[in-house]
């Protein structure tokens, strides 16, 4: 089965090592093909980013989205410009520390709000927001196992941050459980 996702935000938040790191899950630590792309604006860091990834039990063929099942938001600005590009039966999740979500594109059925940032800060480090919203991830969407995920997530971190890393990854799955429960 083919899952097509969408990380996007700002340069600074870890877009794109969320997007490496989702992609290590799927393919290093669960057993599936993934292929990872890609973009960011001319700026270092508050410029728009995103990472599309496609993850598959079968070959990709074709590495490009058509249209992502999952969506991760992480800015207001990645949110006006990727939340209409959603697949209609999709799931978007967003940082509602930043984003205003109150007028959703109308084929979205399932949101899932994470306080990713608030819960990061929480934690020491805003930093990890991240990594709390690749927790809520392997929660919300089993496309990857919380296992795989937080395997990739501790071999691609600096050892001195492991266990804030942990912290954070176990934050946002238990969210993402808790986010669930109030979808069922």
């Amino acid at each position: 089965m083919r899952s097509e996702m969408r990380f996007a935000g700002f340069g600074g938040q870890g877009i794109i090592s969320a997007g490496k790191i989702a992609g290590r899950a799927a393919s290093i630590y669960g057993g599936k093909n993934a292929v990872m792309m890609q973009s960011y604006g001319p700026e270092a860091r508050g410029g728009a980013c995103n990472a599309d990834l496609v993850v598959s039990d079968d070959v990709i063929g074709y590495p490009r989205l058509s249209q992502p099942g999952i969506l991760v938001i992480m800015s207001q600005e990645a949110y006006e410009k990727y939340g209409q590009d959603i697949d209609p039966e999709g799931t978007l999740i967003v940082d509602e520390d930043l984003v205003d979500f109150s007028e959703l594109p109308p084929s979205v059925s399932r949101v899932y709000s994470i306080p990713a940032t608030r819960l990061a800060d929480g934690l020491g480090r805003k930093i990890v927001a991240n990594v709390v919203m690749l927790g809520a991830l392997a929660a919300i969407s089993k496309v990857v196992s919380r296992d795989a995920m937080l395997d990739a997530i501790l071999n691609s971190v600096p050892a001195r941050t492991k266990d804030l890393n942990e912290r954070a990854f176990n934050t946002g799955y238990e969210q993402g459980k808790e986010a669930l429960g109030e979808q069922s």
